[in-house]
């Protein structure tokens, strides 16, 4: 693909100079492009509407159309993300140790930019975004391809964030969309080991499965959100209500959205009529086990599909469970390790479920919804990783670098 190879190029160089600025430098073009995502707003909207009318045509609708739209308060919760990241400490350049050895060789290791990093998504334009703001303040270069849904408002982000950045004559090419949305051009990316460092897939499960599965370039996995809330025996069932509603239908299309509720089997009568009547009448389907039909008449039969299943929809699935091991093993069997959440006050179960359960976030007492970067402090963030190697959950600023060992002597020979 010869726009990828040219891109590539382009974020190479732009990369040797990115990795050069100041902190000064990437914090005046992070607040620049932060003012011009805001003036240019209704430039911003108006290519959105057109993504929305085209994905409206193609029966795209309830949370993923969503994820699509753009609205001011969405563009200005953008415009504070690259704000919150400029006011971050930098990590480029942190000295993580410095040793002398016996024969006197200084040692140290610091933090320094990945490189060029390229990121493939769908159709959630504030990632195009939250990936800037992150990679121009650790000095990267980044490549973003996105969903053909997305395309005008991607193309219309990204040019008001180049013009910002030219005119704070910092390299233009630190953000590069590419705007062929065929799969050719996503295999044709995977590929791009000579040019990418990193490749970091955002997204549903099949887009993620494809890129690990695909890729020569390394690959930073985010992970699907098969999130659950476990309500204990000794939950304050007023709280447990109020968590569970917030974590399924704050916003069901993102990944740590709840899509699994478990009850322990004391409280279920007690919380499951009132909870799933709230549930309904926010229009959540009920996919439940038997006991949770004889105590919900409208919730329907669950199947073994549906513990492991990622809705991104108005859809839960309840099981009640008859202790917190049963809890622990479900989830650990059927979770996808991305955030899970006990409600309870009993503290020794609060303490087993964050050392038992196998997750990148695990709460107590606490929506699943927090699961964010910008939530987490971070500004924003690159993606939530439930892999274990370099990074897991939310990934911020450090966890898009690399360390670099730098040796002083003084002749020393071996």
């Amino acid at each position: 693909m010869n726009e990828l190879i040219e891109k590539g190029i382009k974020a190479k160089n732009a990369a040797g100079q990115l990795s050069q600025l100041s902190t000064q430098q990437k914090n005046n073009a992070l607040k620049h492009a932060a003012d011009e995502l805001i003036n240019e707003a209704e430039f911003i909207l108006n290519e959105n509407q057109k993504d929305l009318e085209a994905a409206s045509a193609n029966n795209v609708k309830g949370a993923l159309l969503d994820r699509l739209r753009l609205t001011r308060d969405r563009i200005e919760s953008m415009a504070e993300g690259l704000e919150q990241v400029a006011r971050l400490d930098d990590p480029v350049g942190e000295v993580l140790y410095m040793k002398k050895r016996p024969n006197g060789l200084q040692i140290g290791q610091i933090r320094v930019p990945l490189g060029v990093i390229g990121i493939i998504y769908e159709a959630r334009p504030n990632v195009t975004a939250d990936a800037f703001a992150l990679c121009l303040k650790t000095g990267n270069a980044v490549i973003l391809r996105g969903g053909k849904e997305a395309i005008n408002s991607n193309k219309a982000i990204v040019k008001v964030i180049q013009d910002a950045l030219n005119n704070k004559k910092v390299p233009v090419d630190a953000i590069q969309l590419v705007e062929d949305t065929s799969r050719e051009s996503a295999v044709a990316m995977m590929k791009l080991n000579k040019y990418l460092d990193v490749l970091i897939p955002r997204g549903g499960a099949g887009l993620i499965q494809t890129v690990v599965e695909n890729s020569s370039v390394p690959v930073l996995e985010t992970g699907v959100g098969n999130c659950h809330t476990f309500i204990d025996e000794s939950a304050d069932l007023q709280k447990a209500q109020k968590i569970a509603v917030n974590a399924k239908t704050h916003r069901p299309g993102v990944c740590n959205a709840m899509e699994s509720l478990l009850v322990h089997s004391s409280v279920a009568d007690k919380i499951l009529p009132p909870l799933c009547d709230e549930l309904k009448n926010l229009n959540v389907e009920i996919r439940g086990d038997d006991t949770v039909q004889k105590l919900v008449p409208f919730a329907i039969s669950a199947t073994e599909e549906d513990w492991s299943t990622e809705y991104l929809d108005l859809i839960l699935a309840v099981k009640v469970v008859s202790s917190l091991d049963e809890a622990i093993n479900h989830i650990n069997t059927y979770g996808s390790s991305h955030s899970e959440c006990i409600v309870t006050e009993n503290y020794s179960n609060a303490q087993r479920f964050l050392q038992e359960v196998d997750a990148a976030a695990v709460y107590v007492n606490a929506s699943t919804r927090f699961t964010d970067g910008f939530e987490f402090g971070f500004g924003a963030e690159i993606g939530i990783s439930t892999q274990k190697l370099h990074a897991r959950g939310p990934m911020g600023l450090k966890e898009l670098t690399s360390t670099k060992y730098i040796i002083y002597g003084n002749g020393q020979i071996r």
